[in-house]
């Protein structure tokens, strides 16, 4: 199954499609959460992240959607829960996190000097395109004004540097 057949099946209360989704996704997930917060909070984050897929696959339209939209839909459910674990224990005054793990330290992450490697390989628009959407984490309204393309043009590039990058990295996710 692909992702938005896994999304439709969690919609109907299959929890063996929210555990394959989990399997697929929470590794890169915990790699770009653990960039922002505690390893202890990334876990936490994790299952409130899976729990809102849960609770809102009914929502989740792939109509229209290209090639890696559920990633992105995923990704905005952790970067709200990330915000919202943030928002509750900046309160309790807690002492700096300490740094995020290497990502060579989790089972099949890529390093960073390898993924900078493969960006830099990149003409400069891809690497423009590629820091402005998965570096800086803007919208495809935003890439598109700062590049002065249509959004279309930017949601074609992104996907092709996505291929590009998982051939240069060996397939590698």
């Amino acid at each position: 199954m692909n992702d938005d057949e896994l999304i439709a099946a969690v919609a109907a209360g299959d929890d063996v499609a929210l555990r394959e989704l989990f399997s697929r996704h929470a590794p890169w997930l915990a790699a770009r959460l653990g960039r922002m917060l505690a390893v202890d909070a990334v876990e936490d984050v994790l299952q409130e992240t899976f729990l809102g897929v849960w609770r809102g696959a009914a929502s989740y339209r792939p109509q229209g959607r290209s090639e890696g939209a559920a990633g992105g839909w995923l990704w905005g459910i952790a970067r709200r829960q990330a915000a919202l674990w943030a928002r509750r224990n900046r309160a309790l005054d807690l002492p700096p996190a300490p740094p995020p793990p290497q990502a060579n330290e989790q089972d099949g992450a890529l390093t960073r000097i390898e993924l900078d490697a493969a960006v830099e390989a990149l003409n400069e628009p891809d690497r423009l395109l590629w820091r402005l959407m998965y570096e800086e984490d803007r919208s495809v309204a935003e890439v598109a004004a700062a590049m002065g393309i249509p959004e279309g043009t930017v949601k074609s590039r992104a996907s092709r540097t996505r291929r590009l990058l998982r051939a240069a990295l060996g397939g590698q996710q």
